[in-house]
C-alpha cells in the first residue's frame, strides 16, 4: 500500500515536474539524435524553400514572382528571413545533415518551454511523458524541416512570458511567429480577452500595437515592390486546398469538401465555438459579462479595480485558453496537412487533463490520435478519428474547467457602485 501510495504521489504531485523535465529532455535528445543518424530525410518543401531564397538573395521583393518547386511563396515575411539564415547555414540549403540537427535544437528548445509552461500551470507529472513520444512531431522537426517549428516555438514562448506576466517579450514573441506562418492568427482571441482583462485598456492597446508594427517592420522590405502582393499572399484566407492532402475532412468526401457551403459551415461553428468560449469562459476571471468587459474600453476601471481583477489571471488559464482557441481553430480549419500536428500535439495533453478525463482515458484519445495523424495517405477512419479527438478536446477544455472561479462575482471585492457603469 506504501508503495501504491508512492506512486499515485509521484504521478500527481506537480513538485515532481522539476526532476521529471530534465529527464525527459534529455531522453529526447538521445531520441532525436537516433532518430537523424538511423532513419532517412524526407523532401517536402525544404528544396521549395531554398529555391524561393535564392530568388529572395537574388533581389527579388515581388511576392507573387516569388516560387519553387511546391508552389508559391505565401509565408510572411518573418519566414524568409529564417530561412535566408538557414540557407547560409546550410551550404545554400545542401547540406541537409546540419539543418536536421538545427531542427533538432529548436525542437529540443520548443520542448523546454512547452515544460515549463506545463510546470508554470501545475500540470501533473502523468501526462508529462506524453510530450516526447509522438512519432509524427519528431518527423515534422526532424525529418521534414517545415516552418511550423519556428511558429509553434513562438507560441510557447509567447504563453511562458505571459504566464510569467512578462507581457512585452510574449507579445513580441507572438508576433514574430505570426510573421512566420499566419496559423497563430487561431490564437488572436484568446490573447485579446487575456490581454484585456490582465492589463489596463492602455497598455492593452500598447501590446496590440507593438503586434502590428512588428509585422509592418517585417513587410517593409517586400512592400515597395507590391504590397497588395506581399498581403495577398502572407496572409492568404481563401486559399483553396487540394482534398488528396486533407488529414480532418477525408470521411465527407470531395464534393463536400471542396463546397463553398461547407467552407461557410466551418467559419459559422468556428465564430460560435468561440463566442461559447468568450462568453462562458474566457472572460469569468473578471467576475463581469462579456459586454460589460467589452465596455471597459470606453469606460477603463479604476486602476486597484484592475488590478484585483488581473491577479485571478493565473499561468493555467492562460495556457488553457490560449491552447483551446488554436485546438478550436483547428477543428474547424479548412483542411490539415501533417504539419499542423506541430499545433495539436504539445496541446492535447494538457487540455486532456482539463477536461477532467481519467488518465486511462487520456492516454487512450492520445493514442487514438497519434495513430490516426500517422496513417498516410488519410482514410475515412483516421480522418473521422483526427475530428473526434478534437473534438474530446474542444469539449473537455469547456467542460473541465466549469467550476473555475465560479466563485468571481466581480473584480476583487468590489462595491456594486464600482462597477455599475458597466453594466
Amino acid at each position: 500500500m506504501d508503495l501504491y501510495n508512492r506512486t499515485i504521489e509521484l504521478a500527481s504531485n506537480p513538485k515532481h515536474t522539476r526532476w521529471l523535465s530534465p529527464l525527459l529532455l534529455v531522453a529526447d535528445a538521445c531520441l532525436c539524435a537516433l532518430i537523424i543518424w538511423k532513419i532517412p530525410y524526407t523532401e517536402i518543401d525544404w528544396k521549395a524553400y531554398m529555391q524561393q531564397i535564392a530568388q529572395y538573395r537574388s533581389g527579388k521583393r515581388d511576392y507573387t514572382l516569388i516560387k519553387g518547386d511546391t508552389g508559391p511563396l505565401v509565408y510572411p515575411a518573418a519566414h524568409v528571413y529564417i530561412y535566408n539564415a538557414l540557407y547560409r547555414v546550410t551550404n545554400e540549403g545542401t547540406d541537409i545533415f546540419r539543418a536536421q540537427y538545427i531542427f533538432m535544437a529548436i525542437y529540443l528548445l520548443t520542448l523546454s518551454f512547452v515544460l515549463l509552461c506545463y510546470r508554470t500551470a501545475k500540470a501533473p507529472p502523468y501526462i508529462f511523458p506524453l510530450l516526447i513520444f509522438s512519432k509524427r512531431l519528431h518527423s515534422i522537426f526532424l525529418l521534414r524541416l517545415f516552418n511550423d517549428c519556428f511558429a509553434v516555438l513562438a507560441l510557447f514562448i509567447t504563453i511562458y512570458f505571459y504566464q510569467r506576466r512578462i507581457f512585452t517579450v510574449g507579445s513580441v514573441a507572438y508576433s514574430f511567429g505570426l510573421g512566420i506562418k499566419m496559423s497563430l492568427l487561431l490564437a488572436v482571441p484568446a490573447i485579446g480577452i487575456i490581454l484585456l482583462q490582465v492589463l489596463p485598456f492602455k497598455r492593452a492597446m500598447n501590446a496590440a500595437f507593438l503586434m502590428a508594427q512588428l509585422q509592418f517592420t517585417f513587410a517593409v522590405p517586400f512592400l515597395p515592390a507590391n504590397a497588395k502582393g506581399y498581403l495577398g499572399r502572407s496572409f492568404q484566407l481563401d486559399r483553396v486546398f487540394l482534398f488528396k492532402w486533407t488529414v480532418n475532412w477525408r470521411f465527407i468526401g470531395e464534393e463536400i469538401f471542396l463546397s463553398r457551403q461547407f467552407a461557410v459551415m466551418l467559419l459559422i461553428v468556428h465564430a460560435g465555438i468561440l463566442a461559447t468560449f468568450a462568453l462562458t469562459r474566457w472572460t469569468r476571471p473578471s467576475g463581469l459579462s462579456a459586454p460589460a468587459l467589452a465596455k471597459t474600453v470606453f469606460k477603463p476601471l479604476p486602476p486597484f479595480v484592475q488590478q484585483r481583477m488581473a491577479l485571478n489571471i493565473d499561468a493555467s488559464f492562460i495556457l488553457t485558453s490560449i491552447l483551446s482557441s488554436m485546438i478550436v481553430g483547428v477543428l474547424c480549419a479548412r483542411s490539415l496537412h501533417y504539419q499542423f500536428y506541430s499545433y495539436i500535439a504539445w496541446s492535447t495533453p494538457f487540455l486532456l487533463w482539463k477536461s477532467g478525463l481519467h488518465p486511462v482515458l487520456i492516454y487512450a484519445v492520445w493514442a487514438a490520435q497519434e495513430w490516426a495523424w500517422n496513417v498516410y495517405p488519410s482514410t475515412d477512419l483516421s480522418s473521422k478519428v483526427v475530428v473526434g479527438c478534437l473534438v474530446v478536446q474542444v469539449v473537455g477544455a469547456w467542460w473541465g474547467v466549469r467550476d473555475e472561479f465560479a466563485d468571481v462575482k466581480a473584480p476583487g471585492d468590489l462595491d456594486k457602485e464600482d462597477i455599475g457603469h458597466l453594466e
